[in-house]
């Protein structure tokens, strides 16, 4: 199996791109710059690198990379910084996602090709009745003005629910929705679930990136926990302890 990577540079996209690795996948990456990745990672035999900004690539680069790749998974994301937040190009995320479902067709692949797509909590997944409170309502609105990534990310899970929807031929997805990113050394036991358990903006929960990479390896190399999740937007929290009560 092939997977093409994009976002792979990130905190996240590392992550992922070790464990797809680690399982002996054969991994494209479309990066400007490999500085981040570790000595080990570079020089295995499993990987390819596409130095390009993803956007950059014309329509025809775009299906030729994404070619007999069984999996296309995105961690493609806004730096936060001002430029990375307010700066261009504001639909980062959405004109990739387009594009790669695209150049996925456009190579009419026999077998559908999965798309995992790493977004956020805090965007609610409106296929489903998702309860938020008024004041969560309210930050959202707020977010949606202000803050041009938090559109990003809704207009790029909205185009794999509405214009690909759950059955499509050629492409079938998956949006992985942490809460609460923070950096671990070793991957932990998780909770998964089809909606928020919890408020992303008032009791927000923790999701560490290593566990992210891992599930979203999960989600393209077993067969079980995609036909699971395949078509939804799974929230995941890193499990917390049992409290124990004192005796």
């Amino acid at each position: 199996m092939t997977i093409l990577v994009v976002g792979a540079s990130g905190a996240t996209g590392r992550l992922l791109v070790e464990q797809l690795l680690e399982r002996g996948e054969r991994v494209r990456i479309i990066v400007r710059s490999t500085e981040s990745f570790p000595e080990k990672v570079m020089n295995h035999s499993c990987l390819s690198v596409i130095r390009a900004s993803v956007l950059d690539l014309s329509d025809t680069e775009m299906a030729k990379h994404a070619r007999e790749c069984s999996a296309v998974a995105s961690c493609l994301g806004h730096n936060l910084s001002f430029k990375g937040i307010f700066g261009s190009p504001r639909r980062l995320v959405t004109d990739a996602t387009r594009r790669l479902c695209n150049a996925v067709k456009a190579n009419q692949p026999k077998d559908p090709v999965k798309f995992v797509l790493m977004n956020t909590a805090g965007n609610s997944n409106r296929d489903l009745e998702e309860k938020i409170s008024l004041g969560q309502k309210c930050i959202i609105g707020l977010l949606r003005l202000l803050l041009p990534p938090h559109v990003d990310n809704e207009n790029a899970a909205d185009f794999l629910r509405t214009q690909l929807g759950q059955k499509d031929e050629a492409i079938e997805w998956s949006v992985v929705r942490p809460d609460g990113l923070i950096d671990e050394m070793e991957s932990t036991e998780i909770t998964v679930h089809p909606s928020p358990t919890r408020s992303a903006i008032f009791d927000a929960g923790k999701t560490s990136r290593i566990n992210v990479g891992r599930f979203m390896a999960d989600l393209i190399s077993k067969v079980k926990t995609w036909d699971e999740w395949k078509g939804k937007m799974p929230v995941i929290y890193n499990k917390e302890p049992a409290i124990q009560e004192s005796v």
